[in-house]
């Protein structure tokens, strides 16, 4: 059974057994408008919680994308390079950037759930 989390930097982690998967909500892909390019981080690569992983551009600007949590990149979301667009028409699904091994499960637990980043983006 997979459990979603979410960051105030509007990013979600699904966890899939020890896999992680990784990309922006809903909301940051409305907020960003078109997204027309995205830049992914290479299969093999560390990343640490809150740090850089990726980059998204769009019509209005360039975000950085981080980790909401430590591990190590296992795959990137290839098909965004030819259609990014997937970004802004299925955020929490086929537009993921990429998947981790996770190297502490316990930083994927402090992340709020569904109900608190609800709440979070309403008080925005």
């Amino acid at each position: 059974m997979s459990e979603v989390r979410y960051t105030d930097q509007h990013e979600w982690i699904r966890l899939d057994g020890e896999e992680a998967t990784v990309g922006i909500t809903k909301f940051a892909a409305e907020s960003l408008g078109d997204v027309v390019f995205v830049e992914l981080p290479a299969s093999g690569k560390a990343v640490k919680a809150g740090g850089e992983a990726a980059v998204v551009e769009s019509v209005k600007a360039a975000s950085d994308i981080y980790a909401p949590a430590g591990g190590t990149v296992t795959s990137a979301n290839s098909a965004l390079e030819k259609e990014p667009s997937k970004v802004n028409e299925d955020p929490e699904g086929e537009g993921w950037f990429f998947k981790l091994k996770l190297s502490d499960k316990g930083e994927f637990t402090k992340l709020m759930d569904a109900a608190a980043y609800a709440k979070f983006v309403e008080s925005l």
